[in-house]
């Protein structure tokens, strides 16, 4: 939140730029416009923001239709489990989360899809979102953990259980926060080993890595969990998210506060997003 790298104090990154764009399809087209989402995505691509993911770059950039450009970039790379589709999921999550779980976690996977061809993104993305709809529902969402792995696709189901188990820590992992089932696994024990949002942010950026994106997942669980009013206003005061590829609108906290509440009226009594923390990390492209 002090600026640095490039980045302004409170300067939003490509992590809540996606998700803003997420939102506000799902708001303008009344639900999930799958040709819709991926065209914002590939207007914002097309307008050189500061940080982007290498894979979603290349599915992005790469010409090919909505509906097969992913699968076209997995079928000839064989990775594609980075945590891009899963740092943009809180805007969805919020709004999904009355469809219950199997239409959240269904939505999660179509659209994480879009970008990422390796069913392990579109998993770790469909735990995230029921997780949320957990917290949002009032509950504790690690308790939600034993039966969104349930739902979770039989080949993925045993990576998910070890980094989302109540012992696992961090430095247990295996690879790169930048991969999906470590970022998310690191969220979730952010979330778990604090008791405020802000020691739940301030954990998932000390660990290092791709602190932007493990920050913003930790901050979209922890939101739905703490609340608004827990988001300091130190950090509320300067956010700001610049939006390439959509006529270089910046959205403040007002803006913000209003998109949220926009994605929440089917929970007239819950749904107050929360915003990442950005990286100290910026500048530095990342895998997903």
């Amino acid at each position: 939140m002090c600026g640095g790298g490039g980045w302004d104090p409170g300067e939003a990154t490509d992590d809540t730029q996606m998700a803003v764009h997420l939102g506000e399809s799902l708001l303008e087209r009344g639900g999930p416009d799958l040709p819709d989402v991926f065209a914002r995505f590939r207007r914002w691509a097309a307008a050189d923001p500061k940080d982007i993911g290498l894979q979603t770059e290349i599915v992005l950039t790469s010409g090919k239709p909505w509906d097969t450009a992913a699968a076209a970039h997995f079928a000839t790379n064989h990775r594609a489990a980075g945590n891009g589709a899963l740092m943009r999921a809180t805007t969805s999550a919020i709004y999904f989360a009355p469809r219950g779980r199997q239409a959240t976690m269904v939505a999660a996977r179509e659209i994480s899809a879009l970008t990422h061809g390796d069913p392990a993104a579109w998993e770790g993305t469909a735990i995230f979102h029921e997780l949320v709809r957990g917290a949002l529902d009032g509950g504790d969402p690690l308790a939600a953990v034993p039966s969104a792995l349930a739902d979770v696709r039989p080949d993925h189901r045993d990576r998910y259980s070890v980094v989302l188990q109540p012992d696992w820590h961090p430095d247990q992992a295996t690879e790169f926060n930048g991969a999906v089932w470590p970022c998310l696994g690191s969220a979730v024990w952010a979330v778990r080993t604090t008791t405020s949002y802000e020691d739940a942010v301030r954990a998932a950026v000390d660990l290092g890595g791709d602190t932007d994106t493990v920050a913003a997942v930790a901050g979209g669980l922890a939101g739905a969990v703490h609340g608004f009013d827990a988001i300091p206003t130190r950090w509320t005061r300067p956010l700001h998210v610049p939006l390439p590829g959509a006529g270089d609108r910046t959205l403040h906290l007002p803006d913000l506060i209003h998109l949220a509440q926009r994605l929440a009226d089917l929970r007239p009594d819950r749904g107050r997003e929360a915003t990442p923390c950005p990286s100290d990390a910026a500048g530095r492209r990342k895998p997903g």
